[in-house]
């Protein structure tokens, strides 16, 4: 077999302009644990099939993260004083300002996650611009100046990361590169990455609706308690910010609620694991 003498080309990596991961985010912790929360809602399914505006049944279904599993999550979250990140795309903010308005008036962090939760991979550069400027022109209807941005589906793009950068953000949430936080010397600025896994995600674990296929499984809430408390419990040895991402009308179910309130318990019970908002991990991170 024979072996090419270069490498592939191709566009920018990160690669070429993160800086290597340090411990000095940390502030003395073993590790940290991220509590963010991303309200689709509606848009999760009409970013895909805008059709199914139509199927009462998928956007109740989507409904119920706003309506009932909202005010859950932030119930437990008052009840632990945890704070979170809650990520928002346009769409639910023009149709749900009264969640958004529960969500900053319980003290938690909001940040970006695109217009309509369309994927950015079809988009031009100046569409995405567009979304962008949408999404921050929703949440400022509400008196949000967020900080940070996750994209759909966490399909980031070079492009999106320009943009990023030149609107002034200060981190983004959607590689996969590192499991500890890190800073991307960008052309044209720096910028924050706090990475993400799909093991982290609730969406891998309990996501299911026939028509868009959003997702085909069901897991049983104790199998993603295990997953997600002993990857926080290995952290504590690698120094790593361990990112869970949740969305409300999957993780607000009851049953799926207890898993975050004993993951919540077993982060406290540790003594060395620190319970942080994105923004604040992407200050340290910028000041350092």
């Amino acid at each position: 077999m024979s072996v090419p003498d270069e490498a592939p080309s191709g566009g920018p990596s990160v690669r070429d302009w993160r800086r290597p991961a340090t411990d000095d985010w940390r502030r003395g912790a073993a590790a940290a644990l991220a509590l963010t929360f991303d309200l689709d809602a509606e848009s999760a399914v009409l970013g895909r099939m805008p059709a199914a505006v139509n199927d009462l049944s998928a956007m109740s279904h989507q409904a119920y993260g706003p309506q009932v599993g909202l005010p859950r999550i932030l119930r437990l979250l008052e009840a632990t004083a945890t704070p979170a990140t809650f990520f928002v795309p346009g769409d639910s903010a023009r149709r749900w300002p009264d969640a958004v308005e529960s969500i900053l008036t319980a003290g938690h962090e909001i940040a970006l996650h695109s217009d309509q939760h369309r994927s950015l991979l079809t988009m031009t550069q100046t569409e995405q611009e567009h979304d962008l400027g949408a999404n921050l022109q929703a949440l400022a209807a509400l008196g949000v100046r967020p900080s940070g941005y996750r994209a759909p589906n966490w399909q980031l793009t070079a492009a999106t990361l320009d943009l990023l950068v030149d609107a002034g953000l200060a981190y983004d949430s959607s590689l996969m590169d590192d499991d500890r936080p890190y800073v991307i010397d960008h052309p044209r600025g720096q910028i924050a990455e706090l990475p993400v896994h799909w093991s982290l995600d609730d969406w891998e674990q309990y996501a299911f609706l026939p028509e868009p296929d959003i997702g085909q499984i069901i897991d049983p809430p104790s199998k993603v308690l295990e997953i997600w408390q002993g990857e926080l419990d290995a952290m504590r040895s690698t120094g790593g910010l361990c990112v869970i991402t949740c969305h409300p009308f999957l993780s607000g179910r009851p049953s799926r609620l207890r898993v975050l309130a004993d993951l919540i318990q077993a982060a406290n019970d540790y003594g060395d694991v620190e319970m942080v908002r994105c923004d604040a991990v992407a200050a340290r991170l910028l000041d350092t």
